[in-house]
């Protein structure tokens, strides 16, 4: 499992991170854990954002309440902005939440959110919205304002050794669920640019990297 938008001890699929048990094991990108540290970055990066738009649909589930739940105790306003049918009307379903140039964006962790990334950086350009991104570091290449949280090719290379293993012979149940070791924080300097937006120096500088 690459497990991205969900915790997998939480859910029962595993006995614990150290012995996972049964015949599951894999990679835990703590994307639910990073939610509060993503909100406060996004703030202090955009301290006169208005209030943060909160992409989600029902793979995004679980990191849309860590979000609200993190966004009250930071006393960070926030609007849900739900996605059901497909294809997503992003533009649609942000005008009607009245999400516009003063708001932020921040996407759920969710695989269609992911694919889409380029739409959603061309739309939040469009909108003058600030986003940050969950989608890993490839959100910020697309046009994203900043990403904090795990590799995502890091953890997919991960996966994949674990894949080998057990091709070549290892049992899922002795190899405990890996989980990153640092987090990143990157940040788009042109889109900064194209909003019109200063990034502080103290966040710049927390940089693991800048894109000019």
């Amino acid at each position: 499992m690459i497990a991205a938008d969900y915790d997998p001890l939480a859910k029962g699929y595993i006995a614990s991170l150290a012995r996972p048990g049964g015949n599951i094991t894999g990679v835990l990108l703590q994307t639910i854990e990073a939610t509060a540290k993503r909100l406060d970055l996004f703030k202090e990066a955009v301290p006169d954002m208005r209030r943060v738009a909160l992409l989600w649909d029902r793979n995004s589930a679980d990191t849309y309440e860590a979000a609200t739940k993190a966004a009250a105790t930071l006393a960070i306003p926030v609007v849900s902005v739900e996605f059901r049918d497909t294809p997503y009307d992003y533009e649609r379903a942000l005008a009607e939440a009245g999400v516009g140039p003063g708001d932020g964006l921040m996407a759920m962790s969710s695989g269609i959110f992911f694919n889409d990334r380029e739409k959603l950086a061309r739309l939040a350009l469009g909108l003058k919205l600030p986003t940050m991104a969950v989608g890993g570091q490839e959100s910020v290449d697309a046009g994203g304002l900043m990403y904090f949280g795990a590799s995502l090719s890091g953890m997919a290379r991960l996966a994949a050794r674990y894949v080998d293993k057990i091709l070549k012979g290892a049992k899922p149940v002795d190899l405990p669920v890996e989980q990153p070791t640092t987090f990143e924080l990157v940040i788009n300097l042109k889109t900064a640019q194209t909003l019109g937006l200063t990034i502080p120096p103290a966040i710049l500088a927390r940089a693991d990297e800048v894109l000019e």
